[in-house]
């Protein structure tokens, strides 16, 4: 009876046993489920903001490091050109005097005449140097007389004097007769040349071939002889068949200014010609006040169609000298170190390079030193850039031709 019991409260505790190991595995897959679905909410949330915040990280990155356009400095010509402004001067130019008093009789040249060197250009009235010069001759008459007859008697006390009939004071004072009045008559002589050449002046002549440029005078006008004022020139004539041309070259150029440069003018009334000159001399010297040489060019003007007191541009090829760059003046920063520019430098780093300047051409710059012709320069660089600061260089354009055949770099044109 006793196993009996047993035996049916076996099997009852194994049925029981069975139900408990069932509940517990589904506990379990329940616990796993739900971590996982928190696993997964956490992780959606944690994923995107990991990414937004290295988006972020890189973006910062990017806006820190500037982005620069750069192109390559021009080569300089070997020979520079410079443009200096000019005044056309006659080859020669004078003012013309009258030389004795008088009126004026005739004029035959106006202003504009073409004359040649012994041209008549007017005659003068000179009825008081006339009248001197008729007493000058009279007198010389008179000296020239007087002279003939100290000679016989200075002759015939020579000739009494071996017979002892005259004193020896006498033959001397003859002789002394006789040599007074020859220099009376040389001082007459003189003074009737002096007279003759007074009166010669009455006809005033061209001194040179060339143009009438002023005439101050008139018919019956008053003339006075010298040249004490300005109202009492006559004519004025110019050699215009070559004309100077005076500039100041600065400082800067005066070792090229070498005699024999060849030069050419432009003038406004001739637009679209220029014409050949020649640089002839110089002075030799400084300015001090405008530190510029004083150099003369000379123009050949066979037709006469240059005109002095014209304003011209002179051209002047000279030689540069040291090889020179040419950039945009985008790429130009001003700071308290001096001028610089920006220069990228093993692929992304920029350098400030220190340059000087040449001549300006408005829209570009000459740098004559400082540049090297690889050099990447940085166009309109950031105001903040600084030495060893990364950049980020920007896809380059191609660079257009401008009409010489030379490349013009983004930013610029050559002028």
């Amino acid at each position: 009876m006793a196993q009996t019991e047993e035996a049916v409260k076996q099997p009852e505790q194994e049925s029981g046993k069975a139900p408990r190991e069932t509940g517990s595995k589904h506990g379990v897959l329940i616990a796993v489920i739900v971590l996982a679905i928190v696993a997964a909410v956490v992780i959606g949330g944690i994923v995107p903001r990991l990414r937004a915040k290295e988006a972020l990280k890189k973006e910062t990155y990017d806006l820190a490091v500037p982005t620069v356009n750069i192109a390559r400095p021009k080569q300089g010509a070997p020979q520079m050109e410079i443009v200096l402004p000019g005044n056309m001067q006659a080859f020669t130019d004078s003012p013309i005097y009258a030389r004795t008093n008088g009126y004026l009789k005739k004029w035959h040249v106006d202003i504009g005449g073409r004359v040649k060197a012994g041209q008549l250009l007017a005659e003068i009235e000179t009825p008081e140097v006339d009248q001197q010069l008729q007493q000058a001759r009279s007198q010389l008459n008179t000296a020239k007389a007087n002279y003939n007859l100290a000679q016989i008697t200075s002759k015939r006390y020579q000739e009494l004097k071996g017979t002892d009939s005259v004193a020896q004071q006498d033959v001397d004072n003859a002789f002394g007769s006789e040599r007074a009045n020859a220099a009376t008559v040389s001082a007459a002589e003189y003074q009737v040349r002096y007279l003759e050449q007074l009166e010669s002046f009455k006809n005033i002549y061209a001194p040179f071939d060339g143009i009438i440029t002023v005439r101050n005078t008139d018919v019956g006008h008053l003339i006075n002889s010298g040249a004490g004022t300005a109202a009492a020139e006559l004519f004025h004539i110019a050699a215009i068949h070559i004309l100077r041309v005076y500039i100041n070259v600065p400082q800067q150029f005066s070792p090229a200014a070498k005699t024999g440069l060849p030069a050419t003018l432009t003038l406004q009334q001739f637009p679209g010609r220029q014409f050949k000159g020649r640089l002839v001399r110089t002075a030799n010297a400084i300015d001090l006040a405008t530190r510029t040489l004083l150099v003369e060019v000379d123009v050949d003007n066979p037709t006469g169609e240059l005109l002095p007191g014209a304003f011209a541009e002179v051209h002047l090829a000279v030689p540069s000298g040291a090889p020179t760059f040419i950039l945009p003046v985008s790429a130009l920063i001003f700071r308290a170190q001096g001028l610089q520019v920006g220069v990228v430098k093993d692929g992304n780093h920029a350098q400030l390079a220190n340059i000087i300047l040449g001549r300006d051409f408005g829209s570009e710059v000459e740098v004559v030193s400082g540049l090297q012709a690889d050099d990447q320069v940085i166009i309109n660089p950031p105001d903040s850039l600084i030495s060893g600061e990364e950049v980020r260089v920007a896809q380059q354009q191609p660079a257009a031709q401008n009409p010489q055949g030379q490349q013009t770099p983004s930013g610029g044109s050559q002028k």
